[in-house]
């Protein structure tokens, strides 16, 4: 019995061992989650999003920018170092269409879209990031006997498809490099 319980000790010390070097590679190769556990660091002090204050984006990628902690959301953009400028309104442009048909010509999956467009400015009005779109899809099957719970899973999908939005929004608007403005020496005279 005492010869089980060894051998037992030693598997599991050796699956430990074996699981810690292979976390040890992994940081060692600089892996790491993507955005640094939601955290981005963004290259203005002060950003103004152009969208209107009710709208649900809006409140989650200001939310998101406060989160962050290095840059404020001001309420005017003459205000801000850095401008988000929301060329399309998500909220106006998602959609739900047809996807799949059954054998009597019923719904049987729809597809629901949500597209934004946006670019990011400086102070100047410079263009730092162009004209840039990102457009989510989710496929959603459909029962007409379960209308109330696939309702809800719409909606439920629609504020994930805005979640994950805010996010590529976030990884876009800090990977832009502001323009550094080079102030001439001064002239000898």
């Amino acid at each position: 019995m005492a010869a089980t319980t060894c051998v037992s000790w030693r598997r599991w010390g050796a699956l430990l061992a074996l699981s810690l070097s292979l976390s040890s590679t992994l940081t060692a190769c600089g892996f790491h989650l993507r955005g640094e556990g939601g955290h981005y660091t963004l290259p203005f002090p002060s950003l103004y999003v152009g969208l209107p204050e009710s709208s649900p984006l809006a409140i989650d990628l200001k939310r998101n920018i406060r989160a962050n902690g290095g840059t404020t959301v001001v309420a005017n953009a003459k205000d801000a170092d850095g401008v988000i400028d929301v060329l399309s309104d998500p909220e106006k442009t998602r959609s739900k269409s047809i996807l799949s048909l059954n054998s009597n010509g019923r719904v049987r999956e729809y597809l629901l879209a949500y597209t934004i467009m946006f670019r990011v400015l400086d102070r100047q009005g410079n263009e730092l990031l162009p004209a840039t779109t990102i457009s989510l899809n989710r496929p959603i099957t459909f029962n007409e006997t379960q209308l109330l719970a696939k309702e809800r899973e719409e909606a439920l999908l629609y504020k994930d498809m805005q979640t994950d939005l805010v996010q590529q929004m976030m990884r876009r608007i800090a990977a832009v490099k502001p323009v550094q403005m080079s102030v001439p020496p001064a002239s000898r005279q």
